[in-house]
């Protein structure tokens, strides 16, 4: 079974994008499960030109499970997208300054494109590493929301499955000790929480 784990980089307002890291760490794990998996990583440039460039690549490659981790600045708990919307923002630019030529990404499509994954399956697994987590209905309308869009596009009869897991930005100092309660995940519980996620995947996409 191959595995395909995306990542993004930085973009404005965002100097560190903690989903790169996320991804390339879960390649490197070692468990188990994933012993006849065969796992590549690939980080997209937050950048709408990178998107069209490098999914149809990626996806030549013939993977059966596409995981794909973006950052919500604003959210602070990991978020299972379970629809990519048919919209876009023409105010914010790319990593490039680039914004696109209208609000709909695909010109007569549907509204939105729901993934095939088990959602339910995936919030217990997350929940089950002890991190925040909830499904949600809503990928933005920026790069995240286009990479999702352009991925779930790409299935054919369900394949691959294909996931976008939202993560909350990753405190960078120690916080006072009266507000300790309200952190964000650390990277190693988005780790453990994205480990169970993607064992979670395997499983389903095995049924």
């Amino acid at each position: 079974m191959r595995v395909l784990l995306i990542g993004f980089g930085p973009f404005p307002g965002a100097p560190h994008n903690p989903s790169a890291a996320l991804a390339a760490a879960l390649a490197r794990r070692r468990r188990p499960a994933f012993a006849d998996i065969v796992r590549a990583t690939h980080i997209l440039a937050t950048t709408y030109a990178a998107v069209d460039h490098d999914l149809p690549r990626l996806f030549a490659g013939a993977p059966d499970i596409v995981v794909m981790f973006g950052l919500a600045g604003r959210r602070r708990e990991l978020c299972i997208e379970t629809r990519a919307r048919n919209a876009v923002s023409v105010l914010f630019p790319d990593a490039r300054g680039c914004r696109p030529p209208r609000s709909i990404i695909a010109l007569g499509g549907p509204s939105a494109q729901k993934t095939r994954a088990p959602a339910a399956s995936l919030l217990g697994a997350a929940r089950s590493s002890g991190v925040p987590a909830r499904t949600s209905r809503e990928a933005g309308r920026y790069l995240c929301n286009y990479a999702y869009w352009r991925a779930l596009e790409r299935t054919r009869a369900g394949r691959p499955l294909v996931q976008f897991i939202h993560v909350p930005p990753i405190p960078i100092t120690p916080r006072p000790i009266h507000r300790r309660r309200r952190r964000s995940p650390s990277l190693a519980q988005l780790m453990s929480a994205a480990e169970r996620l993607l064992i979670a995947l395997i499983a389903a996409s095995r049924r």
